[in-house]
């Protein structure tokens, strides 16, 4: 389990993040909504370690993450990225790949396990990349370079995911995919996942809980219904919205009103 407790997080004297707690409970998916410079993606950094908070604590199945080493952390949780920094040419399968690191028995080339490869050619054929596996990942478009970052994630077998707008450059179809297989391994492995997105109806069809965030401050926090309201969304995108039902699963259905003037 992956709880965030009180964390604060300041640049310089600006702060980013403020007393903002959050628990990631075993299968179930959490979403972080809110608008630009909220301090979303600030958060999750926090969250594997990459950024030391100026205070409050991060805690990994009960230990402080500043404790454990990136090995430990990196078999515990995996982390999708908007952008997939890339060195030197590789190939999609290399990249999938080096999801493994934290299993490796050596930190040096050719170690890929039999075990390894499996798993590797097991998620890209669940994120529709088997045919692009020796393909270099500068030649993909964004929406494949996407899917392969979900990928390496999965790779690592990790049982927190933590997503930054995951589904950026993707379309609807490949969308859908990529929330139903995080859906997938909560439900069936009981995993836990973290997406921090822009896209209000998706967070509302595949969260179980809603983290709403706004200049670094937690606005609410709840499930879906709870926090998609009317009135905390006008108060935090500073634009009126009509909140309904979704005629098919009944979560709430956010469409923004767009007032028109006409000339009489």
């Amino acid at each position: 389990m992956l709880e965030a407790r009180d964390l604060t997080i300041k640049y310089g004297e600006r702060v980013a993040v403020a007393n903002v707690s959050l628990t990631l409970m075993p299968g179930q998916i959490s979403a972080i909504i809110g608008p630009n410079g909220a301090g979303k993606s600030t958060f999750l950094q926090a969250l594997n370690g990459q950024l030391e908070p100026t205070s409050g604590v991060v805690l990994l199945d009960g230990q402080p993450l500043e404790k454990l080493n990136r090995r430990t952390i990196g078999r515990r949780i995996a982390v999708v990225a908007q952008e997939a920094e890339l060195r030197f040419p590789i190939t999609v399968l290399e990249f999938v790949l080096g999801g493994r690191f934290a299993w490796a028995a050596s930190a040096s080339w050719g170690w890929e396990t039999e075990r390894d490869i499996e798993v590797a050619n097991t998620v890209l054929h669940e994120t529709e990349l088997s045919e692009l596996s020796g393909r270099l990942m500068n030649e993909l478009s964004g929406g494949e370079r996407q899917r392969a970052v979900l990928a390496r994630a999965l790779a690592t077998e990790a049982i927190i995911l933590l997503l930054d707008e995951p589904t950026a450059n993707l379309d609807l179809s490949h969308q859908s995919t990529l929330l139903a297989l995080v859906r997938g391994r909560c439900d069936i492995y009981g995993a836990s996942a973290l997406v921090v997105t822009h896209d209000i109806n998706l967070a509302a069809q595949f969260a179980d809980n809603v983290l709403l965030m706004k200049d670094g401050h937690t606005i609410s926090s709840g499930r879906p219904e709870e926090v998609l309201t009317p009135g905390l969304l006008r108060d935090v995108f500073e634009v009126i919205v009509l909140v309904d039902a979704h005629p098919i699963t009944g979560v709430p259905r956010v469409t923004t009103v767009h007032e028109t003037h006409r000339q009489v």
